[in-house]
């Protein structure tokens, strides 16, 4: 078999049995190819890599100015592909497991202060409170609240909010259930009684009103009548920030990431805050608490008389 086809064999049991999203393997594909190219340049094959031409294409992305999170990326991409051809017998070693990967400049995730967070949650709310002599609120005003309440007090991922069904909803108890989050991970999540009412009056009053032809069973729909997009929940969450009176910029995973900095914030313990995230591994919610002891210095600074 071909490289071509051993990287078109990867890609497939990405998007089949791993459920990856068609952005990773996107990703894993341009990456692949990169390598595969250089193989070719160097006249080697996917089976006679070693460790020693895995540094140099390290090497080589250097010297193409590639930055150390490209190269990091690409690398990460090749040691899980050869991990995958060890297990299908391609290869008798993995070439890749012992590679140095350049350690990348950590990026601390943006959140919002909770004021902040409860100057937009009032600014949502107040579209659903018409003045006297006004008419009622449309439908989407009362689907908007439901929706930003639900991405914060819940920290759910877009993607998460979209695929969430009428029967997840346990409004009276306070819990959801997410079905098939990242990496087909499903868990229940308590729901906080400001989201619960939201959602129970969303559910009352404006989605009904939107539904057209047939109900796609989905908890949040558009203007169509249809299940949201993702790219729908951008464009609601990123036009409310931009009319409330901070004026800041706002994305769906900037409420996750408030979400998960202020539980930390409030003393929860990281464990909790992992499985509530959904998150596979731990390392990806430690950042989140990089995050709150930046902050603490901030304050530190502004506040003590010898800082």
């Amino acid at each position: 078999m071909s490289d071509e086809a051993l990287v078109a064999r990867y890609l497939d049991y990405l998007g089949g049995p791993r459920k990856a999203s068609p952005h990773t393997v996107t990703a894993y594909r341009g990456d692949l190819t990169d390598f595969t190219a250089f193989l070719d340049r160097s006249a080697r094959s996917l089976r006679d890599a070693d460790h020693s031409l895995l540094r140099r294409y390290l090497a080589n992305m250097e010297t193409r100015g590639l930055s150390r999170s490209s190269i990091r990326r690409r690398a990460t991409a090749v040691r899980s592909f050869y991990r995958f051809l060890l297990r299908e017998g391609v290869v008798e070693s993995n070439p890749g497991e012992l590679l140095s990967l350049p350690r990348g400049a950590m990026k601390l995730p943006r959140v919002l202060k909770r004021g902040e967070v409860g100057g937009i949650l009032e600014h949502v709310q107040r579209r659903t409170e018409p003045g006297p002599g006004q008419p009622p609120p449309p439908p989407e005003a009362w689907r908007d609240l439901a929706l930003v309440e639900l991405l914060y007090d819940a920290g759910l991922r877009a993607g998460e909010a979209c695929a969430l069904k009428t029967a997840d909803l346990d409004l009276s108890s306070g819990w959801i259930r997410i079905e098939h989050g990242k990496g087909d991970r499903t868990r229940v999540l308590p729901l906080a009684a400001p989201a619960a009412a939201a959602l129970r009056t969303y559910l009352d009053l404006g989605r009904l009103a939107l539904l057209k032809d047939g109900d796609p069973g989905t908890v949040f729909v558009n203007a169509r009548g249809r299940a949201m997009s993702t790219r729908d929940v951008r464009r609601v969450v990123a036009r409310l920030g931009a009319h409330w009176e901070g004026g800041r910029p706002v994305w769906p995973h900037l409420l996750r990431h408030s979400f998960a900095t202020h539980l930390l914030e409030g003393g929860a313990d990281l464990r909790s805050v992992q499985e509530l995230l959904g998150h596979a591994d731990i390392g990806s919610t430690q950042v989140y608490t990089h995050v709150s002891s930046e902050r603490m210095r901030a304050v530190y600074d502004a506040t003590h008389p010898r800082a």
